[in-house]
Formats: structure tokens, sequence, C-alpha cells
């Protein structure tokens, strides 16, 4: 045990303390008032919905739970992006359900609304998995309209990813549950089957009030799109349901008669628990993100039986890859390495930096596990590749461009798991969110940004001290010190986990305990979708 195991446990289990408090306020939507006027509809909130839907005492995920924190002040905010998206299981199949929170906003789409609803649809159509959407939404939020409107990656890319899933034979089901309007009247509908529940539900391009202004008809809501509407006039919707349980149960009976998947074959075996006691990570983990550490004391904690198959273990010691087993499945890690080690007679530390023969070693690993069929763990707490003439001269550039080529066409399906930094090119190498990892998650210690932010903020000192010289301002040292804490504040609060996750750079922060349950549920979902490509590195061999 190391002599600060106490005090890293302290600061870390406070740290998780923090992430839960967060959680929970976020779990409250619009908040108490809203909630109340919700129910008092006879409607269920957004999050009972789904815990309604998925079967009792199975695991489930959240995707995007953070989405829009502390975004969109001017507007009132958007807690966790105006819609739940979780991973779970209804009768025993894997499913993603995506439901409206109509606490906030009616359920308007803000920006990040329409991300998250994308991202959603992303995991389903990578993954095979049945989607199911719980429509309770006013539509598009019409002050940031621009932002959400016209783009590729805006509103109307999801209904035709509706298009393409339908196509792939990707099952989807929707249930209008509340307001469904203009364009948004489309999800439901492009989906394969839907529902509509009497009197709360109803759908239409534009409500009475713009009926009225656009044509002169007068007529009510009910009339005009309500279930009665269609389920027996237009044949829009294919179910009616009475209230949200009976629409919720009927999810369910369609759900359960779904076939079987085909498989993409993953080796699975009894899963086993970590025989190293799983909180000693709390202690491990240092309070600096400058601190040294052993990786592989964090890995014994994550892994089956606390067993991993080191590749070339000798080599390359600034990552270590090896084989192992996380809830029975077989894996490959890929994972930075940042305590004090000896290399031949000198002491090397480390610090997370990738040097030219490990980054060669995880190009050979990673062909190892795509040849092997072996999804892929990156283990991030990287601060980048090395630098100087040494390693310049020595090719790292190249042994770089192979490792993040491995990364880049590797076909086996790759989950991140941000402990530490995520720095500049190390972010790439070791599968960030640009490199289509099927999970990217953040523990509460995660740092991710283009460079650590006491280098950074020097940086930028240096620019704001210049600048202000040539405007003939003389600096005190007194000043000097002002500025650059005011830097270091700023850019430490964008590398924050929460920052990322509030733009959906990573889909959760997560307690580090719970790493085996989203690494676990994210191979099931991985295993729904046969591997179709060859892995080739191209020009770029081995």
């Amino acid at each position: 045990m190391n002599i600060n195991f106490n005090k890293n446990e302290d600061f870390n289990k406070l740290k998780s303390t923090e992430l839960k408090r967060k959680l929970l306020k976020v779990y409250k939507g619009g908040g108490d008032k809203r909630i109340e006027k919700h129910k008092a509809k006879g409607k269920l909130t957004a999050r009972e919905r789904i815990n309604y839907l998925f079967d009792k005492n199975t695991d489930t995920i959240e995707i995007g739970a953070f989405a829009g924190e502390d975004m969109y002040q001017e507007h009132g905010g958007c807690p966790s992006g105006g819609v739940v998206v979780k991973i779970g299981y209804i009768k025993g199949k894997q499913c993603i359900v995506v439901a409206n929170d109509a606490t906030v906003k009616a359920g308007a789409w803000f920006p990040i609304t329409g991300k998250k609803n994308l991202r959603a649809q992303e995991i389903a159509i990578e993954n095979n998995l049945p989607i199911i959407y719980l429509v309770d939404s006013a539509g598009v939020y019409l002050p940031l309209q621009d932002e959400i409107f016209p783009d590729k990656e805006h509103f109307g890319r999801i209904f035709r990813n509706n298009a393409i899933m339908s196509s792939q034979g990707i099952t989807q089901i929707a249930a209008v549950m509340g307001s469904c309007v203009a364009g948004g009247a489309y999800l439901p509908i492009m989906s394969d089957e839907a529902l509509i529940v009497d009197k709360t539900g109803s759908i239409f391009l534009a409500g009475s009030y713009l009926v009225k202004a656009a044509i002169g008809e007068s007529i009510d809501n009910e009339t005009l799109g309500g279930a009665s509407t269609h389920c027996e006039i237009s044949g829009v919707t294919d179910y009616k349901a009475s209230d949200d349980y009976d629409a919720l149960d009927k999810i369910k009976h369609i759900v359960d008669k779904i076939g079987d998947f085909d498989k993409a074959g993953f080796n699975r075996t009894k899963p086993k628990p970590p025989t190293e006691n799983v909180d000693d990570i709390f202690g491990i983990l240092p309070i600096s993100r400058t601190d040294q550490y052993d990786m592989l004391e964090i890995i014994k904690r994550i892994v089956d039986n606390s067993e991993i198959d080191e590749y070339k273990k000798d080599y390359g010691k600034t990552l270590i890859c090896g084989y192992a087993r996380i809830d029975g499945w077989a894996v490959g890690i890929i994972a930075n390495q940042r305590k004090v080690v000896k290399n031949g007679k000198k002491e090397m530390q480390f610090g997370g930096v990738i040097y030219s023969d490990s980054a060669d070693k995880a190009t050979r690993f990673i062909a190892n596990c795509n040849q092997k069929k072996i999804p892929l763990i990156f283990l991030q707490d990287v601060t980048g590749f090395m630098v100087g003439s040494k390693s310049e001269h020595g090719g790292i550039i190249k042994d770089g461009a192979k490792m993040v080529n491995a990364v880049s066409n590797s076909v086996v399906p790759k989950f991140t798991i941000i402990i530490g930094n995520s720095y500049g090119a190390g972010n790439y190498a070791m599968c960030g969110k640009a490199y289509d990892p099927r999970l990217i998650v953040a523990w509460p210690s995660a740092r991710l940004a283009v460079m650590g932010g006491e280098q950074a903020a020097k940086v930028l000192l240096q620019i704001e001290t210049a600048s202000l010289k040539k405007k003939g301002e003389t600096i005190s040292e007194k000043k000097e010190k002002e500025i650059l804490k005011s830097i270091q504040n700023r850019y430490d609060a964008q590398t924050s986990p929460y920052y990322a996750a509030a733009r959906l750079w990573t889909d959760a922060v997560i307690n580090p305990l719970d790493t085996r349950k989203w690494i676990s549920m994210g191979i099931d979902a991985a295993n729904h979708a046969p591997i179709k490509k060859q892995f080739n590195l191209g020009l770029i061999q081995v």
C-alpha cells in the first residue's frame, strides 16, 4: 500500500460522492414543480417510463446524463439535454430507449437534444440494437432553431436515420405519450410500429391555432390529431393505449416476440469477480494528475480473477497491452503506464507518455486482437507522444501514425475509459471520441484537453502579456500571477470531465466501480452486430 493511499481514497471517494449528487440533480429534470404539473395530467415522467419498461433487477446504463450541463443558462438551462437515453433489457432483450423529458421546456429540442438523439441512433445502428422512442415533445426550441434545423448533423438527420435503420432491419418502436408536432411527427411514423396514448398523445404537422391562422379552419387538437383520429380515421398509428402503463405494456409484448439476433461471436465464459479488492481503486489513483501510480494495479481491480496475460511485457513499457476477461468477455486491454520503472539500469518516470517502442507494441497488439475477434479496451491516462530530438530522429511520428492507423481501421468494437489525462495526440492514439469507440466514458478524475492546464496557461500567458506590452502597458509580477491564475482557472474548467460530458464528447461520467458493468453491457450490445469488414492497415504496414 502506498503512503498516500488513505489521502487518495478520501479524495476520490469525495469525487464519486460529488458525481452522485450531480446525478441526483439531473434526475429531477425540470424540477419538482414541473414534475408535479406533468404528473397531474396522468402521465409518468420520462425516467419512470423507462424504469417501468426495463426488466426488474437488471443492469442499465445511461447515455449523456450530463448533456447540456451548465449550458443554455440564458434560456433557463436544459438538464440532460431534455431527453433521457438508457440501454437496458426488455423481456431479456437488450434495447436502447430514448424518452423526451417534457418537464424540460415541454420536451423541446435544443441543439444538444438533437446531438444526443443522434448519438442514441448511432449506438443502435453500430450495434443492431432495437430502439424505442417515447415521444413527448413540443418540437424544436424556436429561439435556437438556426442551431438545430438545417445542417447535416441537425434535426433532419434523425428522420434520415429512421429510414436507414428500417432498411437495415433494426427494430424501431415509438409511443406517442404527449405532444408530437410539426417535423417531429415524422419520427414515430417513420418507426416500424407506432402507439399513441388516448387523451394525452397527439400528432399533427400543425396544431389547432396554426391551422386556424393558416387556413381558417376551427378544430380542437384532439379531433385534429388525437388517438381516436389516428387509430380509427387516418391509420397513422398502429395501437391505441389507454394510459402510459398500457402503452409500455404493449411495447413489452412487441419486443417479447422479436426473433433472436445474429451474433458477432465474441468469446465469453462464466464471469468471475476480481480477486483484488475493487474499492482499492480509490486509494491507488493519486490526487494529482501529475503523480505516478501503477496502472497494472487498477487493471487487476477491473478484470476477472484479477488476471491479465501481458503482451511484450518487457518491451515498450509505457503502454500495458494484454489479454484478460471482463464479466466473462474476452478483451484486449491497452493502458497507459504511469509508474516509475527501470529500463536497464536507468529509472524512467513515464507520466503517461507514449514512446516509439510502445506505439509499435500497441499497433501489433491491435492487429492481433482484430485477427482473434477480441474487443479492445483503452484505459487512458496519457499526456501525449514523447518529444525531443532523440524521439524525432527515432521516428516517433511514423510509429505514432502506425498506432493511430491501427486504431482507426480496427474492426472489432472499441471501448474507451478515460481514467486520468487525455491530452493531445495521446487522446487520438488511445481511441478518443473521433475514433469511434462504441462507448466512451470518464472517471471523475479525468481531464480532457489539447495539453495540461499548467503548460497551456503559461503559453496563453505569454500571448496575453505580449499583447499588453504592445499596447504600452507595464505588467507587474503580481499582475502576471493574477492573469496566470485566471487563465488556469478558465482552462481547468474546460478540461473537467463534466464539461466534456455536457457536450457529449464522452457518453458519461461514471463511478470507477461501474467500469465492469459499462464494458460488459457494451460488448453485449456489440455482439448484436456481426463483423463484416476485414482489418487492413492500408499503406502503413505494421
